[in-house]
């Protein structure tokens, strides 16, 4: 079942002669339950990519359906609210809100909604990424790798369509970043959930079942690994 398709994607900053194309016609399908590695250097067009994906930011054309909806069409407002419900951010520095213990930073996107979550979900993720007794503590109590694994149970908790984790190690070392890799392969088995993982780093890229690889805009390469 395809959960993700872009078609013709541009996007442009600037104009006249001082505009820059960070993407130039991505085309592009995901299936439900993948688990997709991103790569490509630094200016190459991945963070542009995953803010249109995320409805951070608009194409400047094309269309992007995420979970059958065109979030281009999605106002301000509706976009925040699709980006809470479906989609599932993580990013290199964590974000998490210093002055809320972890429980709450899990459950924020919950909040914002005044919804509750299901318990048995909720303690089956907390399971998973090993973070069960560390709920009452505030984000900078915990190492930088726990901090990490907090960000991705916050991104899992809405059951999200996409989950969107852009270069979730760079900021951790080799076996906090193995572990995190490992935690979304193990969420991407589990809890059945689709991962676009984008990053630098082929031996992180190896880890998922497809890579993309991206060059000046454009995707140059798509290769299946499992």
């Amino acid at each position: 079942m395809e959960l993700l398709k872009c078609n013709g994607v541009e996007k442009v900053f600037g104009k006249g002669s001082n505009h820059v194309t960070a993407l130039n016609g991505i085309d592009l399908s995901i299936e439900k339950g993948e688990f997709v590695a991103l790569i490509g250097s630094s200016g190459s067009g991945k963070s542009t990519l995953l803010h249109i994906l995320g409805s951070v930011d608009r194409p400047t054309k094309g269309t992007v359906v995420v979970d059958g909806v065109n979030i281009g069409t999605l106002n301000a407002t509706d976009a925040a609210i699709f980006r809470r419900r479906k989609v599932g951010l993580v990013y290199q520095f964590y974000n998490l809100i210093p002055t809320l213990t972890v429980r709450k930073n899990i459950l924020m996107p919950m909040l914002l909604d005044k919804r509750k979550p299901e318990e048995e979900y909720f303690d089956n993720i907390i399971r998973i990424l090993g973070i069960g007794d560390k709920l009452e503590a505030l984000p900078h109590q915990l190492s930088g790798g726990q901090q990490q694994r907090v960000a991705i149970a916050r991104a899992l908790i809405y059951r999200p369509a996409l989950v969107l984790a852009d270069e979730p190690t760079g900021n951790l070392d080799q076996k906090n970043s193995k572990e995190i890799v490992d935690l979304l392969k193990l969420s991407n088995r589990n809890l059945k959930q689709t991962i676009l993982l984008i990053t630098h780093d082929e031996k992180i890229a190896l880890e998922a079942d497809r890579i993309l690889t991206i060059e000046d805009g454009r995707i140059i390469a798509d290769n299946r690994r499992r």
